[in-house]
Formats: structure tokens, sequence, C-alpha cells
């Protein structure tokens, strides 16, 4: 029975985060990792990392899918409708104030000199948390062969199911007499009908949550195919979008907001955000519960553990891929050495802490 004080607890707890996740999808889910996993102790790292797992086969954006998981595994529906609601609205409501003052004077707040620092905290912030998910999940050698795949640019779900499938195989070889049946594991999506909101704007975002993988990136490619293609936004607006989408905290998805807003105001920004959003609160409720399932299962349980792997290898090489586009100077490699010796050094600091310090270091050191 779900108590209200639990209830609470997860609001506050992603209320908190939803404005203080800066730094994308990888980030999001090492600060939630710190959260449950460390300091609340609300599940092991091998259930948080199945989730993590959970959430790269199924559409949508993956730190919010992993909020609404953790939800529910912690308050049931009511905790998982509670913590993906406050995860994202700190963002949507953040971008809709952006959006309005971006329609009434045409340009976005310059903020640059405050970001600098914050990619190299970032990282510090991932490699931490990545660290303990990594001893659970690579129980084999296959890390290597995985984190290159993911650098050449294989598929993540070529890359993810293919993982999954080679432990399957190989754990059914293992086994000496019986078979099993033929499991395709398969959600499908019906677009609802939404009285007074079936609009060919709210279809848009609604395909695009329930068919998109990948990062925010991939979503505003298929924006601009959807929107941009077709008249419906500009470049320019589009390439504002994907700044909103990096300097705000909470989901990247949260950038639709701002686009939906200036296709068609308010209205037109709830609209995208909830078409966006909705499919992964569906998608996660019909998978959660086979979560528990597969890992009992011993044939299942291999394919969660390829995933797994797979799942790290991807994180690694956004970190790497970051590496590269951060490291460029002594400034940024003074912020990451300093951010990883309090990671490491102080593993229950609240990871939002080093992030600001990372801001307020790279604002500082600016000007040596």
């Amino acid at each position: 029975m779900t108590s209200h004080k639990d209830l609470k607890e997860l609001a506050n707890l992603f209320l908190r985060l939803g404005l203080t996740a800066f730094g994308g999808p990888a980030a999001h889910i090492a600060m939630m990792q710190k959260e449950v996993v460390d300091r609340r102790q609300w599940m092991t790292h091998q259930h948080f990392l199945d989730l993590l797992g959970a959430t790269q086969l199924i559409p949508g954006p993956n730190s919010t899918e992993m909020a609404i998981h953790i939800g529910q595994e912690r308050g049931g529906w009511k905790g998982l409708l509670l913590a993906g609601a406050c995860f994202i609205m700190p963002a949507v409501v953040i971008t809709a104030i952006i959006a309005w003052l971006y329609q009434v004077y045409g340009q976005l707040p310059q903020v640059s000199s405050w970001m600098a620092g914050m990619k190299p905290a970032i990282i510090a912030v991932i490699l931490g948390a990545i660290v303990p998910l990594a001893k659970k999940a690579f129980k084999n050698k296959g890390l290597l062969l995985l984190l290159t795949a993911s650098l050449m640019g294989v598929n993540e779900l070529v890359l993810m199911f293919g993982a999954g499938g080679i432990m399957l195989l190989i754990q059914l070889s293992r086994q000496s007499a019986g078979t099993i049946k033929g499991y395709i594991p398969a959600i499908l999506l019906q677009s609802p009908y939404v009285i007074g909101a079936n609009t060919r704007l709210f279809l848009i975002f609604l395909k695009i949550g329930a068919l998109l993988y990948g990062s925010g990136y991939v979503l505003f490619a298929f924006l601009d195919n959807e929107l941009v293609a077709k008249g419906l936004l500009s470049r320019h607006q589009l390439t504002d979008a994907i700044a909103i989408g990096q300097f705000t905290p909470g989901p990247v998805f949260s950038a639709v907001t701002f686009i939906g807003w200036q296709i068609s105001g308010w209205q037109g920004a709830a609209l995208a955000t909830l078409g966006v959003f909705l499919p992964s609160f569906i998608f996660v409720a019909l998978l959660n519960p086979l979560l528990g399932w597969m890992r009992r299962s011993q044939v299942f349980s291999s394919f969660l553990d390829g995933v797994n792997a797979a799942a790290i290898a991807l994180v690694l090489a956004v970190c790497i891929s970051l590496g590269r586009e951060t490291f460029i100077d002594w400034r940024m490699i003074l912020i990451g050495l300093l951010s990883a010796a309090v990671v490491f050094g102080r593993p229950r600091i609240n990871s939002a802490f080093v992030i600001v310090g990372g801001m307020v270091l790279g604002y500082i050191l600016q000007w040596l």
C-alpha cells in the first residue's frame, strides 16, 4: 500500500531533479542513480540497471521514462504519474516562459558564459554513477566490443537487442534439456482520440513520442522533417529550440513546448508537450510489470544482462563524445578533474552542487 509519505517524497525528489538536472539524459540518469540507489536505497544497483535497460527498449525520452519507472516501483500507478509529471513540469514551465519572451522579444537570453563549465562537471557526474552500474552489468568481456560498436555509430536498437539476443542464445545453448516457447515482445500504441485536442499538431508530436528512439538530437531531426520541411516552423526557430533544450534543466524533449508555442501559442505548447510525453507513460506502464518476470526467468534474465551491458556502453560512448568536445583547454580539464575528485571522493554529495560548481568555475576561469 502506497503511503502519502512515499508519494510526497517522490514529488519532492523529482521536482528538485526537474529543476536541477542539467546536461541531457545520461546526466539525469546519473543523478537519479545517486538519489535512488546510493542515498535513499529504494532499490539495488541491479534493479536500477534493469530499469535503465528497459528504457532503451522502448521509444521516447530515456530519463523521463526512468523517472516514470522509479515512480511506479515506489508508488504504483500514482507514483508513476506523479514522478513523471514532477520531473517534466519544471522544464516545461521554464521553457514556456522562455517561449513567451522569445515571441515578444525575438531572441534568447545570453547564458553561454555561465554554461562553459557545465559539461566537464556533467561528465564527472555521469562517470561517478556509471562505475557501480558497470560492475553489475559487465559480467563478461563484452564491454570493449559494445563500446567500440557504439562509438562506430551502430544503431542503438541493433546494439541493445543484439547484445540481449546473444546472451539469450548463450543461455539457451547451456541448457541441456527443455525448450522455450517463442517470445516476441511487442507494445502497440494506438493514437488515442482526444476530444477537442485531436489536431494535426498533437498527432505529429504523439507520433514522434511513440516512435522516436535515440537522443534529443534525433528528436530535432524528426522535427526538421515534420515541421520545418512542411513550413510549420522556421529553421532558425528549430535551432533556438535546440539551444533551449541544452541550457534548461530537465528532459531535452521539453523543447517541444517552445516549438508548440511558436506554432500556436500556449495551446500549441500544451498539445505538443502532451503528445510527445504521453506515450512514455503508456509504454512504461505496460513494460514495467514484465521486468520482474524476465529477471526471475533464467533465460530472459540473460537477455536483460545483455541489454544492460549495451545500455552502459551507450552511456560511456556519450561520455567519450562529450569529452572530445569539452576537454579542449586547461580550464575545462581543471574543472573536470576537480568535479571528478568531488564525485568520487564524496559520493553522497548532491550532483546538482557539482554541476553548479562547474558552472561557477567556468564563469570565473574564462577571465584568466
